[in-house]
């Protein structure tokens, strides 16, 4: 199915044998229906997580056939330590990781599963997730443009991915401590044992990322940051230098600039003039990435930045970072 085509949520009868689902959620109501709905169809089983919802998702997901994993929540939740839960209750060869804030296309995981026969490396395989709603707001619309990753072998999956059970497994699944990050960690340490990531031209899911308010999008933006920050930490020194081009660059673009005008400003009335950097670089990148794309990329540095220091400050004082959620 080419990328371009809309995604298809039509009922098939055909449930691909030797695939489970692990869906994760938390309060996800009318979308979690829809995330079990497309599944139901295609899966042996839909095993949902759940992480302390309060709106009546673990009933409408034990109504709807799924085997719902409530998790005990006196314990630091995060999206990573869910679908461990979730892999924990896997029968079958192949799983289907999906957000609960995703519908499935009914081809999907017969096309995927197609693929995995044909490329025996192919550990874990990805398909174009697109947004529902791209043009309810400008972050979204970015959001939607951000999932439009290319064609072919990959670094690293999103939170929607046919996997291979006994590989994840025998790396360990995700790491449940990181608040971010964790499907390019476990990608990561998949490719250190051989496997292939692959991004295919099919159409996959659809997610609702609901970001309507600036507040939001900054949040999400600085959660990135957080990640970059980690995943230099952790995987940095290694040959695949993780995450630390974009560190560096939310470093430099979102402090280094600010902080230098800072100083040269008061040194002089025209130091404030660094600041001309920001823009020059929005023309710079306006060819490849478009105007908006490029003013958000630039602007987003400053979360980014934000959300570097945080990490960084946090383990400086031995202190565990709690969740940075925009919805």
């Amino acid at each position: 199915m080419p990328s371009s085509a809309p995604l298809d949520l039509s009922p098939r009868p055909h449930p691909c044998k030797g695939v489970d689902a692990v869906v994760i959620g938390r309060n996800e109501g009318a979308r979690l229906q829809a995330c079990i709905a497309s599944l139901i169809p295609q899966v042996d089983r839909v095993i949902y997580v759940d992480s302390g919802s309060t709106d009546g998702s673990v009933e409408l997901a034990r109504a709807l056939g799924a085997e719902v994993v409530p998790l005990e929540m006196t314990q630091p939740f995060t999206a990573a330590r869910a679908r461990n839960a979730g892999l924990e209750r896997v029968r079958g060869g192949y799983v289907q990781c999906v957000d609960g804030d995703c519908a499935v296309d009914a081809d999907w995981v017969a096309t995927a599963l197609a693929f995995a026969a044909s490329q025996p490396q192919a550990v874990v395989i990805c398909g174009r997730r697109r947004e529902r709603f791209p043009d309810a707001s400008v972050y979204n619309r970015l959001i939607d443009a951000e999932w439009n990753t290319p064609v072919g072998r990959a670094l690293a999956c999103g939170g929607d991915a046919l996997m291979q059970v006994a590989a994840v497994r025998a790396v360990g699944g995700f790491d449940a401590s990181l608040i971010a990050g964790e499907e390019p960690d476990l990608c990561l340490r998949l490719a250190r044992n051989g496997a292939e990531i692959w991004r295919i031209d099919a159409e996959m899911t659809l997610h609702d990322a609901a970001i309507t308010q600036f507040s939001q999008w900054w949040k999400r933006s600085r959660r990135a940051g957080h990640a970059f920050a980690e995943g230099t930490a952790r995987h940095g020194r290694a040959p695949e230098r993780h995450w630390v081009a974009e560190a560096r660059r939310a470093v430099i673009w979102g402090l280094g600039v600010p902080a230098v005008a800072l100083v040269a400003g008061a040194l002089h009335p025209l130091g404030v003039a660094v600041l001309l950097a920001w823009p020059l670089q929005v023309l710079r990148l306006t060819p490849r990435l478009g105007g908006e794309a490029a003013i958000f990329t630039v602007l987003g540095k400053l979360p980014e930045a934000q959300g570097v220091l945080g990490y960084w400050w946090g383990r400086l004082r031995r202190k565990r970072a709690g969740l940075i959620e925009y919805k």
